[in-house]
């Protein structure tokens, strides 16, 4: 699977999060301060998870045959994951 560039960018949104809060940690914010952050990292990563599937399933409808059918069943697995 090829990297969209909307998934790319909010990977490396989340990346530069990341660093930020292991900044945070190496500064000695308190808790208040570090968990938004944390917060906000899940949520960019749910997103991304959203959308690969999403990518996935669409690829999935585009093609026909019983293979197809196979990759929507393992794409609503992986939502159900989710």
């Amino acid at each position: 699977m090829a990297c969209d560039p909307k998934i790319a960018n909010r990977l490396k949104r989340a990346e530069g999060q990341i660093r930020g809060i292991l900044k945070m940690m190496d500064d000695d914010k308190s808790c208040q301060e570090i968990m938004p952050q944390l917060m906000a990292v899940r949520s960019s990563v749910d997103k991304v998870m959203g959308l690969v599937v999403a990518e996935n399933l669409r690829h999935c409808l585009d093609e026909n045959g019983a293979e197809s059918d196979e990759k929507i069943e393992e794409a609503l697995k992986m939502i159900t994951k989710l």
